[in-house]
């Protein structure tokens, strides 16, 4: 069984370009990350209509398939849903956004005009949680694109889309963003913890993208070694890191700057970790995200590259 996870990178009418990654993935269930969500002519939701196109033809178009919808209303977001397809059925579907940990309340300090109370901190984006009847018995696959490392919104202290009016209004949005990407990664682990207190053996994998490496404060809240509970008996909770298995040279799912950078990853529970037989990185063609968004340049597929892990029937 091949099990794949890909940031498609703001999946959007055209679609020409697309084709040929999903394709290479030839997996059994693919977590896509960056699905932009389309208007319909006389409908009022969005719908996944550069999806539909990318996957007609292929296997894939096929699938089962469940995805995220857009804030508090039916149908997708605008951008960024999460989508899930499956050759297997899959039984059960939720999206997890604030039901374990709620937003934490902040009056931010550098608002021009001065805030006068706190405003909740949320997430743009939930988890979703997968269950899904495989060759191998009943499979949680948890869908994750964690907010990204970029300064969110603070009231008049930015000049444009890229440009902030001061150094401290930057900072006090880097914080922001800091901390959603921390307590999603909590509310991902007490997912985790709640399923394995249902079943102690439940065969749990998490994948997409993490928007952090793997000594980051999310990936260790989310890995929960021994190491840092500092408990061996609690070992069999902790989430095993997959793609520590690819060669140094070869670990990066991302390149900023000239940097390699492994953002995207996949964990399994130790139940699943049995059955894993290898994974594979496909990053022989990505190009530098922070040079083509200089240059006004899309990828012709995505600055991601896919992840796609082998499991044992």
């Amino acid at each position: 069984m091949r099990i794949a996870t890909f940031n498609v990178e703001s999946l959007d009418m055209p679609v020409e370009g697309r084709i040929p990654a999903l394709e290479r993935l030839e997996a059994d269930i693919v977590c896509l990350q960056e699905v932009n969500g389309q208007r319909v002519s006389g409908q009022k939701e969005r719908a996944l209509t550069a999806l539909d196109l990318v996957l007609s033809g292929t296997p894939y178009a096929g699938y089962h398939r469940v995805s995220t919808q857009g804030h508090g209303r039916n149908g997708a977001a605008d951008v960024h849903n999460l989508v899930t397809l499956s050759r297997y059925p899959i039984t059960s579907c939720e999206q997890v956004l604030h039901n374990l940990v709620p937003p934490v309340e902040l009056r931010a300090v550098t608002a021009e005009p001065a805030a006068t109370q706190a405003m909740p901190i949320r997430f743009e984006r939930p988890l979703l949680h997968a269950q899904i009847a495989t060759d191998l018995g009943l499979l949680h696959v948890v869908n994750v694109h964690l907010r990204a490392p970029i300064a969110s919104p603070i009231a008049g202290q930015k000049a444009g889309p890229f440009t902030w009016k001061s150094v401290r209004g930057w900072a006090e949005g880097y914080y922001h963003s800091g901390l959603k990407r921390i307590a999603q990664a909590f509310e991902l682990r007490l997912l985790v913890d709640r399923l394995l207190d249902a079943d102690a053996e439940a065969r749990i994998l998490l994948t997409g993208d993490f928007n952090a490496e793997l000594n980051e404060t999310p990936m260790r809240l989310i890995a929960g070694t021994s190491e840092d509970t500092g408990n061996a008996e609690l070992a069999a909770r902790s989430m095993v890191t997959l793609n520590r298995g690819l060669e140094t040279s070869r670990r990066f799912s991302v390149v900023h700057h000239g940097r390699p950078q492994m953002l995207d990853h996949m964990l399994a529970s130790h139940s699943l970790l049995g059955r894993f037989r290898g994974i594979e990185v496909h990053n022989e063609a990505l190009g530098d995200e922070a040079v083509g968004w200089a240059s006004q340049v899309a990828a012709a597929g995505s600055y991601h590259a896919a992840l796609v892990a082998t499991f044992a029937s």
